[in-house]
């Protein structure tokens, strides 16, 4: 996953996308069109979308600036497959060079702690780290090394030393999401479902494990500094309930299907 700064009072972490349905063309989202971030974007008020680091210049960054690397996880190797990607630590440096822009732009480190205290840390990691990692023992050690909850909590310690260091360089308010059913995700279905639409359970179950050392996490993060304010995001019980309950989300799209 990646970094999204909107300092609008925003500053986003989430992953790289595509976004050829968007409607001002590609956009590197990894969606078709829209992500959450860009419609909470919206909703918040803004009038453009989040630019990404690479491009990202000046006075622009005071008004976001995204970090975001398709395929990244919170351990280094997560994703090596796809080819290039900035895991959530390299993420992390770059967030750090830009605080030194801010604070040379504002123009003293008090002006832009309390700058950066107004933005809201919203930070999505751990996906990749079961899809693109644990779950594809041909190109990785890990679901041999640790068991599922071993594996959590090697997780779990390094995001709590990687989001220390965003919180020492000025983030204060973070919204830190949980992982999604990942075992209901097409690509996990295809390899591991027996019917092709009857999710993973083995998968979602190690899911649930690091959401709830996630929770903990929170939980901890909020004892230690009463400055700062961590909330939990259900991203697993949201995407459970859509797939439970498709009707309540809007009708149902008709594929047109072709027969002989």
């Amino acid at each position: 996953m990646g970094i999204i700064i909107n300092c609008r009072h925003w500053l986003e972490l989430i992953t790289c996308l595509t976004g050829f349905d968007f409607p001002n063309g590609p956009t590197g989202r990894f969606s078709n069109g829209k992500t959450t971030v860009d419609v909470i974007a919206e909703l918040l008020g803004f009038d453009n979308y989040i630019p990404p680091y690479s491009t990202a210049s000046g006075r622009q960054i005071l008004g976001g600036v995204n970090y975001a690397s398709a395929a990244a996880g919170i351990r280094e190797e997560t994703g090596q497959q796809l080819g290039a990607r900035i895991s959530f630590s390299g993420q992390v440096r770059n967030y750090q060079r830009t605080i030194s822009q801010v604070v040379n732009l504002l123009g003293d480190e008090t002006t832009a702690a309390n700058y950066l205290s107004k933005c809201i840390y919203s930070i999505g990691l751990g996906s990749n780290d079961y899809l693109n990692n644990y779950f594809m023992p041909l190109y990785y050690s890990t679901s041999r090394q640790y068991t599922p909850e071993q594996f959590a909590d090697v997780l779990i310690q390094q995001y709590t030393e990687q989001l220390q260091a965003l919180y020492n360089y000025g983030a204060r308010k973070f919204a830190l999401i949980g992982v999604g059913q990942i075992g209901c995700s097409p690509n996990e279905l295809a390899q591991y479902s027996g019917d092709g639409k009857t999710c993973v359970e083995r998968i979602n179950a190690a899911n649930r494990i690091f959401n709830d050392k996630l929770k903990g996490l929170v939980d901890q993060f909020n004892n230690a500094n009463s400055d700062a304010k961590f909330i939990y995001i259900n991203a697993y019980g949201i995407f459970q309930d859509i797939t439970s309950n498709p009707a309540t989300y809007g009708k149902p799209r008709q594929v047109p299907v072709k027969t002989d």
